[in-house]
């Protein structure tokens, strides 16, 4: 099993009351939101540059401690998260750590206009850090299609173009034209190829899109579910292992990851007030939550889309975020001292068997000092138990067997042509 450590790097410096403006989300309903609409006077730079560098001092902490991996992602018009581009923390990353893999969870494929730099961009990454990149693929939340100004009505026919685009200047020899439905370019020929062979691996997080799953069981790529309860986990590894198999491809833990929040501290005191800082950023569920920032028209699938509407209308009611005690109960959320931590995520592993568990370890306004004792802790103490943990199950990870590389390699990857409208 890999173990990863995660921080959604909130720009926490602002305080909870500016955040209190109610929108109109349709059914005579209001929502307070910390998306999109949420202005940016509140940014401080001064605050912004202190946050980033302790974020990177934890990162080195993490990698120093053991961490099998550093696990990044990108959000925009938002402060729960101030990572903008994945790929410059990456890069810094690549250059201040020494063991860590660097897994980006992950580049917003359709919202990227130019998919050829993006590979190059990477493949920097991959040779810089001496082959520690792990690149995960995602389709961006519907706000950050409207912030990019992308129609989402393409999103996953853009993701999947892309997806195939990158790989194509990865693994074929250049130059060659790409004529596609969404991309066009002349010549393809990047002079930046990844260190691995015959690609990075790459994983794809989610929630919970069938489509999602489906495509990346057909891919053999491990599926990393964020935040995801007992019940979606065996779901989403169902209908995965049922679309692995179609695709012969027999799938096990090593194509499943779980993404938990797990804070960890040496006064069982500090851990809860610490745990209750995570409840404080929630305007993230509410904000990406809103019927139509969350799924503008033609993101979703058509019942994801009905369902909203329903909400908007009043029909159905908006299911509020569980709370922190609910979240501990679901082992969505642990906190405590080492060995309360431990003995819940012994329960998290024998329950979804997860080849990679990734720990998001701060949020809200944790301070500094108490986030690197949280790393320290979980280097020190809980990481070596729950592997241990972990091997007594036999619980393989991506690494173990090979997994994250396309299968259909063999295949020539599909030549794309302009489609008339």
């Amino acid at each position: 099993m890999e173990i990863l450590y995660f921080t959604e790097q909130p720009m926490s410096a602002y305080p909870e009351e500016a955040a209190t403006d109610e929108i109109p989300i349709g059914g005579g309903k209001t929502q307070r939101v910390t998306a999109l609409l949420f202005s940016n006077k509140h940014f401080s730079s001064e605050e912004g540059s202190r946050l980033y560098k302790e974020r990177m001092e934890e990162y080195k902490l993490a990698d120093e401690m053991g961490f099998d991996g550093i696990m990044l992602n990108e959000h925009h018009t938002a402060p729960f998260c101030m990572s903008p581009r994945i790929n410059l923390f990456a890069a810094m990353l690549a250059a201040t750590t020494q063991n860590s893999k660097i897994v980006l969870l992950g580049n917003p494929l359709p919202v990227n206009d130019n998919p050829v730099h993006l590979a190059e961009e990477l493949s920097i990454i991959d040779m810089m850090s001496g082959g520690r990149l792990v690149s995960g693929f995602v389709r961006g939340g519907g706000v950050e299609n409207i912030q990019a100004n992308t129609n989402p009505a393409f999103n996953r026919e853009r993701f999947e173009e892309a997806h195939d685009l990158v790989m194509a200047a990865w693994t074929r020899e250049g130059p060659f034209r790409w004529e596609g439905k969404h991309f066009d370019y002349r010549v393809v020929n990047p002079w930046a190829t990844p260190l691995q062979r015959p690609h990075p691996p790459i994983w794809i997080p989610g929630v919970a899109s069938k489509e999602t799953v489906m495509w990346a069981a057909k891919k053999g790529y491990p599926y990393i579910g964020l935040n995801t309860n007992f019940d979606v986990s065996d779901k989403i590894k169902q209908l995965y292992s049922e679309s692995a198999a179609e695709a012969g491809i027999t799938a096990g833990p090593q194509h499943f990851g779980q993404l938990l929040q797990c804070h960890v501290s040496d006064d069982e005191e500090k851990a809860e007030r610490n745990a209750q800082e995570f409840m404080w950023m929630r305007g993230e569920f509410t904000g990406l939550a809103h019927p139509v920032w969350g799924s503008p028209t033609g993101y979703g699938s058509p019942s994801n889309r009905k369902s909203l509407i329903e909400i908007s209308n009043g029909r159905r009611p908006m299911i509020a975020p569980p709370s922190k005690d609910q979240r501990k109960l679901d082992k969505t959320f642990v906190w405590g001292k080492p060995k309360q931590v431990i003995d819940q995520l012994k329960t998290v592993i024998e329950n979804n068997r997860p080849g990679v568990l990734a720990l998001w370890g701060n949020d809200g306004r944790i301070n500094h000092e108490d986030s690197k004792l949280c790393i320290r802790l979980l280097g020190e103490e809980v990481l070596p138990e729950i592997r241990e943990f972990a091997k007594s199950l036999d619980i393989k990870s991506p690494s173990d067997t090979g997994a994250g590389y396309n299968l259909h390699l063999e295949s020539p990857i599909p030549e794309y042509r302009k489609v008339e409208v």
